[in-house]
């Protein structure tokens, strides 16, 4: 049997990171999920909220590069959790299981006043970079034809 979803949208808050009693990390966060079609009036396109959670390495990457508002692609399975509230009353929440979580937005896109940061300024790509050494040479001149 297959249980994998693959989901885009918005995260509603700051992702929460918190340690389990065996100090696993883990992350809970939601995103806000645009369906494909507006109301019935067909106006405005209405959202679904979406509850996810990311364990171990994935956790510590969400709560360390995605914040309220950015776009984020989630992957991974879909869960039920039982549970009985306040009231004795028995309860089920369903939430995605992120096995990877990915940036879908650019930093441009999102919010540039983000005081944790930009990848263009935690990585600078070198100045200049040698000419590999293959056994290819470059021709230095081009009649225009092609050989075939």
């Amino acid at each position: 049997m297959l249980n994998h979803i693959t989901i885009m949208g918005r995260l509603t808050r700051d992702p929460e990171l918190r340690m389990t009693q065996s100090q696993t990390q883990v992350a809970s966060f939601t995103l806000a999920v645009d369906r494909d079609f507006g109301g019935r009036d067909g106006g405005e396109k209405q959202a679904d909220f979406i509850d996810c959670v990311a364990w171990r390495q994935t956790a510590e990457f969400v709560s360390k590069y995605f914040t309220k508002g950015r776009m984020a692609v989630v992957s991974g399975r879909l869960q039920s959790r039982k549970w009985e509230d306040r009231d004795g009353n028995k309860r089920t929440s369903w939430e995605v299981v992120a096995d990877n979580v990915y940036f879908g937005d650019s930093r441009r896109d999102g919010d540039s006043n983000d005081s944790r940061g930009s990848f263009s300024r935690e990585y600078e790509a070198p100045k200049s970079s040698p000419k590999p050494s293959t056994p290819f040479e470059e021709l230095e001149s081009d009649d225009g034809e092609l050989p075939f």
